[in-house]
């Protein structure tokens, strides 16, 4: 009698710990049915936020999910939930990421991946876009002024002030190499008017390059209502980003001197970015990211024998392997790799009948349906995946609750 207790308290609790998962609950009968990919963990939108960030202001409505594109962007090998590769190639080394892309930035062939599609929380990766913004629509010598307003933004501030002059140039650069949320803010006034209005800019311009998994609230990458973003996304942002000079030298930008404000002096700005700073060879620039919701991301591109790539990690921790060193991984097995075969490719545009269509030849040519899961390294994967740690460390929770009652 005991033991069959003890077995309907670990069924309970492990459909109760799995039914949270996003993608793996039940959808509504009413509702349309969704592509198989939407099963993926994060298939249709972020987990539940840690704090309050991402309630909408009063009087605004909640955010409606974002419809999920059938068949998957970029090919049919993009709806894989789990680690992909190419058809005989080895696999990828194991990282501690729900979702990751590694893709060629020229040609936009992705050459590993896991989970791509995954709809995450981007952190500051989402500054890429409000980047790429700046570098198409803004004279880069202007003169613009700080405001109390950007000195006032939550979270990593550069050090711009009320009354300090800048030029966008500087702002530009300082937003990119370290992460100024005041920078963000400053830029996003000046590209629109206001930051609303510089957010749908953003949110326009993702679904012109076909980043249908994306969504912006802040321009700053700060979570809010909404908020969210992929692997897939993002590396098909960085690299159309990649193609505007500006945005090039600022994310391959080691350090620069600033304008202080007030009675405060003028000091220096020095890219975070570990790769850039630690020597990795042919590193061209990227981007980090964290919020307690989003946890660490990263974005990284390096050029090696006249080939360059890209890699974006998402939702990952700093131990026991900093996210720096898990891209340089990923990045190493990229360039080694003796016949580089895509399994799909970025992003350059809506495919022509839009997210729920497929133009025609978009899912044939975008990637080759026949790649496959890998045999090794995808079990092996420390981080993979990792929701399913958290279910059972729930479920020995609730059996440990239990056993102290009695």
């Amino acid at each position: 009698m005991r033991t069959r207790r003890r077995l309907a308290t670990v069924t309970a609790a492990l459909a109760i710990g799995l039914s949270a998962l996003p993608g793996v609950a039940g959808a509504s009968p009413a509702g349309p049915a969704l592509p198989g990919h939407a099963s993926c963990p994060f298939g249709t939108a972020p987990g539940p936020p840690v704090d309050s960030s991402e309630v909408p202001e009063p009087g605004q409505p909640e955010p409606t999910p974002l419809p999920v594109p059938d068949p998957p962007i970029g090919g049919p090998a993009m709806g894989s939930c789990g680690d992909v590769v190419a058809p005989g190639a080895p696999a990828a080394p194991p990282v501690g990421v729900v979702s990751y892309v590694l893709a060629d930035l020229d040609s936009g062939e992705v050459l590993a991946a896991r989970n791509p599609h995954a709809r995450l929380r981007p952190a500051s990766l989402m500054k890429t876009l409000t980047g790429l913004l700046v570098a198409r629509r803004l004279p880069l010598d202007e003169t613009i002024t700080g405001t109390q307003e950007d000195a006032d933004q939550e979270g990593t501030r550069v050090g711009m002030g009320p009354g300090g002059q800048y030029t966008i140039r500087q702002v530009f650069d300082a937003m990119m190499m370290a992460s100024g949320n005041d920078a963000a803010h400053a830029l996003a006034v000046r590209l629109t008017g206001s930051v609303p209005a510089t957010v749908d800019l953003m949110n326009s311009t993702a679904r012109e390059l076909g980043a249908l998994d994306t969504r912006a609230a802040t321009p700053s990458g700060l979570d809010g209502p909404g908020m969210q973003s992929s692997a897939y996304d993002l590396a098909s942002i960085f690299r159309a980003a990649m193609r505007e000079p500006a945005f090039a030298q600022a994310v391959a930008t080691r350090r620069i001197p600033f304008p202080g404000h007030g009675p405060n002096p003028p000091f220096e700005v020095v890219n975070d970015n570990r790769l850039l700073t630690t020597g990795y060879p042919g590193y061209l620039g990227g981007k980090t990211g964290f919020t307690d919701d989003a946890r660490h991301t990263f974005i990284g591109a390096a050029e090696r024998n006249g080939r360059r790539l890209v890699v974006v990690l998402m939702r990952g921790e700093q131990r026991p392997v900093p996210m720096y060193q898990q891209a340089s991984a990923l990045l190493d097995h990229g360039f080694a790799l003796p016949d580089p075969q895509g399994v799909g490719t970025l992003t350059d545009g809506v495919p022509e009948n839009g997210a729920n269509g497929s133009a025609d030849g978009y899912g044939e040519e975008a990637g080759d349906p026949s790649a496959v899961a890998p045999d090794s390294g995808a079990a092996g994967s420390w981080g993979t995946p990792l929701l399913l740690v958290a279910v059972f460390a729930g479920l020995g929770g609730l059996l440990a609750l239990r056993a102290g009652r009695r």
